[in-house]
């Protein structure tokens, strides 16, 4: 392992996951890129998600897991590990969610040549099964806060944040679309986000899962431009109707 690399710390929530957590976990210890740490937070998990996690971390040192006392939802989850992080960089991966083997490796690159911030990549949509849906959700080249206001285009499991530079960021305390929130505020204090548009993860879209509910998410992104962006009524539905049509394009 070349220590003079950068070391990426891996923020991934989990919660009864052990029907995918094996095949997330192996696609970390794929990547090209070889200098990381992941920091897995257990949310009282009920099946068999710890003991795979205790496996692998005893096999690879550079997998830790933080067990949470009660259940307290992925944003308490992934901060508890954020507070952990020891890296340079910040990335997120969800525990249902898999990434290429060259992601860490192109993004990292892509960060220091350049000395950028927050970047982000395009990634596909896969089902429940794992199999490939023909649907890629693209990169654009650079996002402001305007733009993500009206496209939610940026994928979690795709970020990476320099938290030398912006600090150890921390999502706020909702159940659902913290990390929209986290984005819009890290934008809104002046960054911008990169994106690579080369596909370099996948995106699994698992039924009755929060995020599959599109009403919700949408209520919820409502109420993020009204309670937490403080939008005008009139901008709130210009940048709502926006997200509409965009999320359409992306189903």
């Amino acid at each position: 392992m070349n220590t003079n690399r950068p070391l990426v710390s891996i923020v991934t929530p989990v919660f009864n996951s052990e029907k995918f957590i094996g095949e997330m976990i192996e696609s970390v210890q794929q990547q090209t890129y070889s200098h990381w740490e992941l920091i897995m937070v257990d949310d009282r998990s009920t099946d068999r998600s710890v003991e795979i996690i205790n496996k692998k971390s005893q096999e690879d040192g550079r997998i830790k897991l933080i067990s949470l006392k009660e259940n307290k939802g992925a944003a308490i989850a992934r901060n508890t590990a954020i507070q952990e992080a020891r890296g340079k960089y910040l990335a997120f991966l969800d525990s249902d969610d898999l990434w290429l083997p060259q992601k860490l490796e192109k993004q990292v690159q892509f960060m220091e040549k350049h000395k950028y911030v927050f970047s982000f990549t395009a990634y596909r949509l896969i089902k429940e099964d794992g199999e490939k849906r023909n649907k890629v959700i693209p990169a654009p080249a650079v996002i402001s806060y305007e733009y993500l206001l009206k496209n939610t285009i940026i994928g979690c499991l795709t970020v990476m944040i320099n938290i030398e530079e912006v600090g150890k960021v921390q999502m706020p305390t909702i159940r659902t679309r913290q990390d929209f929130v986290l984005w819009l505020q890290i934008l809104k204090s002046g960054y911008h986000a990169y994106g690579i548009n080369e596909e370099l993860a996948c995106y699994r879209k698992v039924q009755h899962s929060i995020s599959s509910n599109k009403w919700k998410t949408a209520k919820r992104n409502w109420e993020i431009y009204r309670q937490f962006e403080k939008l005008p009524f009139l901008k709130a539905c210009y940048v709502f109707m926006n997200y509409a049509w965009n999320g359409l394009r992306k189903v």
